[in-house]
């Protein structure tokens, strides 16, 4: 199977061509949203945190990669200019990628609007830029694909999570990658995962990793929700059920390795097949983590729920008959009744892919998009944790 994308300079293949707006700082917000308003495929980043560098490193490694993400064609990077961060120390990681980056430091420009000027005429550019590529043939091969649920119940361990795991498993043995996250969701399953991985080694990493989540959301003396209302109402009763039931989701391949989200470094896939990640189980920042490792697409198990993320298409599976809606783009509900197979509905999982990867939007893609939100690890509580990161 093949698919038509846009080969970028760095020989990475994108399947969308948005333009995006980082805003290095949130006093920024403002001045990129001006700008984008005039520009369809424009989309804005802003760091939430604070302007300071030191403490948010893993914020800022999240600007550069989904700046790097394939599917994005071309680059605006915005500072107020007294932070720590400034708009180069984004932009050039961004620039060797090949694809063209502009900057605009407020102060320096004279002000908002000289800057929302400056800003428009530089996505105009970008957009000329854009206008003259051309889509080209590629194999399937060439796509990655995360993994990810959301508004879970009861329908998502019996249809949509079984369903995405077999489309998963027919995608890597087509050549595609496919990378699967949420760690913490991941609790209780480690059997399962430890016969699946390449290596002891890379288990060993897994359940590093798994065990630091347990302990981010367990923190003794505080009272932090880690199932919500929504799965209990939908049939979910503790979070090892949840568990389970999401594990379904990511097939049955082997797991080459876990790719790492940190103040030092953000991996990206090298070799085809299947990985896990320290992609969030919080939805809109998972958005940004798949973003951040190079995915083009997200494929959301769901009741009937999810978020819709601007620059990496959501391909949203339910199988709840009471809940199913016009949000969704594949119908797996007949599992549920039996009229229909997991085998058969994951066909029309992989033929959505192929769509959406041609270009065809998703249901609600460009309508009521979420926020891109950066979520990272507190680096004082990382400390107070005596939590680390794996070697590279």
């Amino acid at each position: 199977m093949n698919f038509k994308g846009y080969l970028r300079p760095d020989g990475t293949i994108g399947i969308r061509n948005k333009l995006l707006i980082i805003g290095v700082d949130e006093c920024c917000e403002g001045i990129a949203r001006s700008i984008a308003k005039n520009f369809d495929d424009a989309v804005v980043l802003t760091n939430w945190y604070t302007c300071m560098l030191g403490g948010n490193e893993e914020t800022l490694n999240q600007l550069i990669a989904v700046g790097k993400n394939p599917n994005v064609a071309g680059v605006l990077v915005i500072a107020m200019g007294c932070g720590s961060i400034g708009p180069s120390d984004v932009a050039r990681e961004i620039g060797e990628t090949g694809k063209p980056v502009y900057t605009i430091t407020c102060q320096k420009v004279g002000g908002t609007r000289k800057s929302v000027q400056l800003g428009t005429e530089y996505l105009n550019k970008l957009k000329e830029y854009v206008g003259g590529l051309e889509s080209q043939e590629f194999p399937i091969s060439r796509l990655i694909v995360g993994v990810k649920c959301g508004g879970s119940d009861t329908s998502s361990g019996i249809a949509s999570n079984p369903s995405v795991g077999a489309a998963v498993d027919k995608l890597i043995d087509m050549g595609a990658t496919c990378i699967g996250g949420e760690l913490f969701e991941l609790l209780g399953c480690q059997k399962v995962l430890e016969a699946r991985a390449s290596s002891p080694a890379v288990f060993e990493r897994i359940n590093q990793l798994i065990e630091n989540e347990r302990q981010r959301w367990s923190v003794e003396g505080t009272d932090v929700e880690t199932m919500s209302i929504g799965n209990c109402v939908g049939g979910i009763t503790t979070i090892e059920e949840k568990s389970l039931g999401a594990l379904h989701k990511t097939g049955t391949k082997p797991i080459i390795d876990i790719l790492q989200i940190n103040k030092d470094f953000i991996d990206t896939p090298k070799d085809p097949g299947f990985y896990l990640s320290e992609v969030t189980m919080l939805c809109g920042g998972a958005g940004v983590n798949f973003a951040s490792h190079g995915a083009h697409m997200i494929l959301w198990t769901s009741g009937a729920a999810g978020f819709n993320n601007p620059i990496v298409p959501v391909i949203r599976v339910s199988g709840n008959k009471d809940l199913f809606n016009d949000d969704m783009d594949v119908d797996v509900t007949g599992i549920m009744d039996g009229s229909e197979t997991i085998d058969s509905a994951s066909d029309k999982i992989i033929d959505k892919v192929i769509d959406v990867a041609n270009g065809i939007p998703t249901q609600i893609e460009g309508i009521g998009e979420s926020t891109l939100t950066l979520y990272q690890k507190d680096q004082r509580l990382e400390k107070l944790l005596n939590l680390s990161c794996c070697s590279k």
